[in-house]
């Protein structure tokens, strides 16, 4: 790669007086725009030496590579005279230029509040729809499975009292997440999460037909009868709670000093805050929380399939505002009410929204000619029918407009068809071709045909007008010289940096490395802070910031080696490094270390990325089906590619 014409051709583009700030991590160039409408993006598009580009978070970023990117950044810097800037200071210019939202800042908090906690939610809602599947009736015969087969019995009970937990004591889950992210101490909100879930409280679910029958029990305090009500199944009420704790804490923490902070401040801000939850905080926003649920519940039994469809038709376009980050918490409220509600409408939509993205992307795939656009749309396209869309959303399908709008109609047919059988979830899941699995026993195969039918109406449609429209968009990139075609690769297993829970690079919550966009490899979900090199080599990149190290190995692989995401913004923070540039390594020497705590204190997602960044060198790279690894067991095979290939290659 010719750095300097790399970096005039973006300045082509998105012209030199354009930018108004730039920098750079591991992968690509991270820019903030002064009208991007300007940008020529077809000739980015078209550039053999950029990999991809995209827009996130006031930031266009343009994807270049390891150890090209750097040269690439220092070009452009030279050229423009704009002065060096850190991913920090790229998103402090970002944050200025935009303008505040309290809509979208409240979004960002419910987001940070439910995200953490989705998870154990999930687990809870899979094994209770695993439950369902057991003891529901007329699913694979006229009886259920554990009348069919008594043995099961005491199984089905275990699962069910395993599935009820997250739900029973999700004040206490939200407690935690909540209070931390209002600044508070998480064990705090915990503590206080424990209180409004005491069994010796009435049970938040008979709060209402314990009331009505006049058997609720108070607390006689000064003349004041506060009802002795739990709390479980809600989130509104918790959600309060946390931020009076959180403030009461900071304001104790501010004006009480020393010994006397740590001993009285835990104290004083659990009896006040439990105070003012039985007595005001909580019975009022219990009310609000059983209106909100109602009025949902209402809204889906009023507008029906209608509704149901227009949701599915709009559905894809939330995702893009982001609005759609506030459905957790209210996906949450429908669920642990379910004996009420019946279940969630949401995601049944989402599932036909994102099924119906994948399609249109597989759609352009099988139409395209370019190899380029090929390698994007088949890894997105999959990516989406797993439920992860961005790739799909805004790396295709909304550049190209046709494919989204084709999507959205989909959806729209699919949910409609979903509202006439009435459709709904019992639990949290993948939104995805594989979400029958929190779908009502008695509605999963209607799910399964909306499935279909977003996936073919989607489909179709792009990939006729696909065929129409795109032509012969062959990639036009010039054939190297043929004296330097010669590819110096070698069969190769590559071994784990870290040792942690290994998944597909397609999980990972980053859309460049998600969509394969660098290259083929693996993930880790680290639990151990020490990294090592994956097999015998030379250090080709490392950076100041320690969050990244590429390595040429002897048989001619090149790996980058990506520890968690956007962790350049710590500029080293937690992180240090016993390699420079240029040193000889072999498998198993320690190449630093990374606060795998400490990350995920800060916030930041510790997963590490192995990337093959040659993997078009290689006739197959494929992660070995492992899943707990050890730092330095075998975790990527590549294959050499064939005499054919190379000959083709040379061409």
């Amino acid at each position: 790669m010719n750095h300097q014409e790399v970096a005039d051709r973006v300045l082509n583009t998105i012209g030199k007086n354009n930018i108004q700030a730039a920098a750079h991590c591991a992968t690509r160039l991270r820019l903030v725009i002064k009208d991007e409408s300007k940008i020529d993006q077809q000739a980015l598009d078209d550039d053999a030496d950029v990999k991809g580009t995209f827009e996130t978070n006031g930031q266009y970023q343009i994807i270049i590579g390891p150890g090209d990117v750097d040269k690439v950044y220092d070009a452009l810097i030279a050229k423009t005279g704009l002065k060096e800037a850190t991913p920090d200071d790229i998103k402090a210019v970002a944050a200025a230029g935009q303008k505040k939202n309290p809509l979208m800042d409240f979004l960002k908090v419910l987001s940070d509040i439910f995200i953490p906690i989705v998870p154990a939610l999930v687990a809870g809602g899979l094994l209770m729809a695993l439950n369902n599947v057991l003891t529901a009736e007329h699913l694979f015969m006229a009886k259920s499975v554990v009348e069919v087969y008594p043995g099961l019995k005491g199984i089905a009970e275990m699962i069910n009292a395993m599935a009820s937990a997250p739900f029973t004591f999700l004040p206490i889950l939200l407690g935690f997440s909540a209070t931390k992210r209002f600044g508070g101490n998480p064990y705090l909100g915990a503590t206080m999460g424990m209180i409004m879930v005491l069994p010796s409280l009435v049970n938040g679910y008979s709060v209402a037909t314990t009331m009505a029958a006049g058997k609720m029990v108070y607390w006689n305090v000064f003349g004041l009868h506060v009802a002795q009500a739990g709390y479980q199944g809600q989130v509104l009420p918790v959600l309060g709670v946390a931020f009076i704790l959180a403030t009461l804490e900071k304001f104790f923490h501010k004006h009480i000093k020393g010994a006397f902070d740590f001993t009285f401040t835990p104290m004083f801000a659990i009896v006040i805050t439990g105070f003012l939850t039985f007595t005001i905080v909580g019975p009022v926003l219990r009310t609000v929380s059983d209106a909100l649920t109602n009025g949902l519940v209402g809204l889906y039994n009023s507008t029906g399939w209608i509704g149901m469809g227009i949701f599915g038709l709009l559905y894809s376009a939330i995702v893009i505002t982001g609005l759609h980050q506030t459905f957790p918490a209210i996906e949450t409220q429908l669920l642990a009410n379910v004996a009420k509600t019946g279940g969630s409408f949401i995601f049944p939509v989402a599932s036909m929204a994102n099924i119906g993205q994948g399609a249109a992307t597989l759609a352009i795939f099988f139409a395209t000619k370019s190899q380029k656009q090929k390698a994007l749309t088949s890894s997105a396209g999959v990516s989406a029918l797993l439920g992860i869309t961005e790739p799909a959303i805004f790396g295709v399908n909304l550049k190209m407009k046709f494919p989204f709008v084709f999507a959205a109609i989909a959806s729209g047919i699919a949910s409609a068809f979903l509202g006439l059988f009435h459709v709904l979830s019992v639990a949290m899941g993948p939104a995805s071709v594989i979400g029958f699995i929190s779908i009502a026993a008695k509605s999963i195969p209607a799910f399964a045909l909306g499935g279909v039918i977003s996936f073919v109406v989607a489909f179709i449609p792009t990939f006729i007008y696909a065929k129409r429209t795109l032509g012969d968009d062959r990639d036009q990139v010039k054939s190297p010289a043929p004296t330097n075609t010669v590819i110096n690769v070698n069969d190769e297993i590559i071994s784990a940096p870290v040792t942690g829970t290994s998944e597909s690079l397609k999980q990972v919550n980053d859309q460049v490395f998600s969509a394969e966009i660098m290259g083929k490899g693996a993930a880790i979900v680290p639990s151990a802070d020490q990294v090592v090199a994956p097999a015998d080599g030379v250090i080709t990149v490392t950076y100041d910031s320690h969050h990244a190290y590429g390595i040429k190995t002897t048989a001619g692989a090149e790996i980058l080696i990506h520890l968690g995401l956007d962790t350049v913004n710590l500029n080293g923070e937690h992180f240090t490094t016993n390699v420079q540039k240029g040193d000889t390594v072999h498998q198993g020497d320690l190449l630093g270390t990374f606060d795998v705590a400490a990350l995920k204190a800060a916030n930041y997602d510790p997963t590490v990325m192995l990337v093959v960044t040659n993997t078009a060198n290689y006739a197959n790279v494929e992660r070995l089906k492992v899943t707990n690894v050890q730092a330095g067991e075998q975790l990527v095979a590549l294959t050499e590619p064939t005499a054919s290939s190379v000959a083709a290659t040379a061409i």
